[in-house]
């Protein structure tokens, strides 16, 4: 199981955001979430939104550290990009 993040250089909320993909499956990506506690709730179409402070504790259960352009080529490869106003 591979999961991977990138750098937390999206803002919003007052914060900074990565995301966390999946090359797989959502299952997966869904069951790492879990695990490290991401809320159901941080999950958009394609990525759980991972807030910084909480980047470390990815990469510490196992997430690799890649580059925001890497997330979209590695999702879109696996079939699993779920690109904004388009049905899922």
């Amino acid at each position: 199981m591979t999961l991977y993040i990138d750098p937390p250089t999206w803002p919003g909320h007052g914060r900074m955001w990565s995301h966390l993909v999946s090359d797989v499956s959502h299952e997966e990506l869904h069951a790492f979430a879990a695990s490290i506690g991401c809320p159901a709730r941080a999950f958009e179409r394609d990525h759980y939104d991972v807030p910084s402070h909480r980047y470390g504790d990815a990469v510490a259960a196992g997430a690799v550290e890649v580059s925001s352009r890497e997330v979209v080529a590695l999702l879109t490869k696996a079939g699993l990009r779920r690109r904004k106003g388009r049905p899922v």
